[in-house]
């Protein structure tokens, strides 16, 4: 029984995979579409503000996709989650969304938890970055992640 788990576990996300492939292909494709919509319209070559908050909410969106791709890829080929991986993805999504918000139209007890995840993530990255330098120091075998 196990081995066909398995093999159905591998497969899955094999399709994982393919389809995070395609679908971060067609975020940077659509982020390709917008900048040249936006840089076409008149006037030429300039990008007003809302212009360009959607195209880094856009180009921070393909970094997402990229970031899941990697992990999905770690995950298939270690049999493992790394943290540090998960929490950038979760930065680079906070980020994304601090970017694209407007502010004037959020309640404040809506930016006042934006603000405690952003300031919890971090402090995460940071401790799981210090123990990581700590255990390379360690450790010379722990010093290649």
């Amino acid at each position: 029984m196990l081995p066909y788990l398995e093999r159905f576990e591998r497969t899955i996300t094999y399709i994982l995979l393919v389809m995070m492939s395609l679908v971060v292909t067609l975020a940077t494709v659509e982020l390709g579409w917008l900048l040249i919509q936006d840089v076409l319209t008149p006037p030429l070559f300039l990008l007003e503000i809302e212009q360009l908050l959607e195209l880094f909410g856009v180009f921070l969106l393909v970094l997402i996709g990229i970031e899941l791709l990697h992990s999905v890829k770690t995950f298939m080929l270690q049999r493992a989650f790394h943290l540090e991986t998960v929490l950038a993805v979760a930065v680079i999504a906070v980020a994304r969304k601090i970017i694209v918000l407007e502010p004037k139209e959020q309640p404040q007890g809506s930016l006042l938890g934006i603000a405690a995840l952003v300031l919890t993530l971090s402090i995460g990255y940071y401790l799981m970055r210090r123990s990581r330098r700590e255990e390379a120091a360690i450790s010379p075998e722990g010093s290649d992640r």
